[in-house]
């Protein structure tokens, strides 16, 4: 494997190692967003993985940085945009967009979407690959509808494959493809609890060791059940899922009005035309 095969990522997704990843992440994936009910749900980023595939909202759309490719037109799902409300039904030509869903080029520090108006954002690897992580959680932050869901994937810093990541980058031969220093699990999690979030659901996945050939990772993989027993926060990757709460907003029924009810040991008193007058 050359040392570009390992630095960019299309190339590294179709390695032994690429491949054991996504597999593990497209299965997890398929059974969280399965759930997860709304119209609008976006991607951003990593179009070799199909983030969405088993969510039945009916706008689904793949947001991929501007910077990464040619510049394209786009349109946006309706109720999306800043500007306009078209349509996008197919990608324009070249997009690696998945049949049905609409191609979005932008700069993801700036998403030109209008806010709280995406009720699920998927977020694969997005955080390693973009100058300012911080921005792109405001970003995904402001985006989300309250109690819209947000669902993070990513490296696991604290894991053989990070020390291998962290040697290579030493060497000049990083292992996993890049653009910032792994963010580690428990960093997240201060980062979007500082943003409103509340924390769902965590997994890890991946325990085999950071090897380059399917034999060999084969070979590792009763790994799997020990590391999900034994030392499960030793995964190569992380799937965290997150709520967006705007605190002081509860969400109420039709209000009912209560019948004043009569202190025990109490009765009406009477009334003139209640009383039986004798004469």
């Amino acid at each position: 494997m050359t040392d570009r095969a390992i630095i960019d990522w299309p190339a590294w997704t179709d390695s032994p190692p690429g491949r054991y990843v996504l597999d593990w992440e497209q299965t997890q994936l398929d059974r969280v967003v399965s759930d997860v009910f709304g119209y609008h749900a976006l991607q951003l980023g990593l179009p070799q993985l199909d983030a969405l595939r088993e969510n039945r909202m009916p706008c689904r759309g793949l947001v991929l940085d501007a910077a990464s490719g040619a510049s394209a037109p786009y349109t946006f799902p309706r109720g999306l945009g800043r500007v306009g409300n078209s349509f996008g039904s197919s990608a324009p030509q070249g997009l690696p967009a998945p049949a049905g869903r609409s191609a979005v080029w932008c700069d993801l520090l700036d998403l030109p979407f209008e806010a709280q108006s995406v009720d699920l954002i998927v977020m694969p690897h997005t955080l390693e690959f973009t100058s300012d992580p911080h921005r792109l959680l405001r970003e995904a932050e402001r985006v989300l509808m309250p109690e819209g869901q947000l669902i993070i994937l990513g490296f696991n810093s604290l894991s053989l494959w990070g020390a291998r990541q962290s040697v290579g980058k030493m060497t000049g031969r990083p292992f996993v493809p890049a653009a910032v220093d792994l963010i580690a699990f428990t960093r997240l999690k201060d980062w979007i609890k500082l943003l409103g979030f509340d924390l769902e659901r965590g997994r890890f996945g991946c325990y085999r060791p950071p090897l380059g050939s399917d034999q060999w990772l084969s070979r590792y993989s009763f790994m799997e059940a020990a590391g999900d027993r034994w030392w499960p926060i030793f995964g190569a990757t992380y799937m965290i899922k997150a709520i967006k709460r705007v605190r002081g907003m509860h969400l109420v029924g039709p209000l009912k009005v209560k019948k004043p009810v009569l202190t025990a040991g109490l009765a009406p008193a009477a009334t003139p035309n209640t009383r039986n007058h004798t004469q």
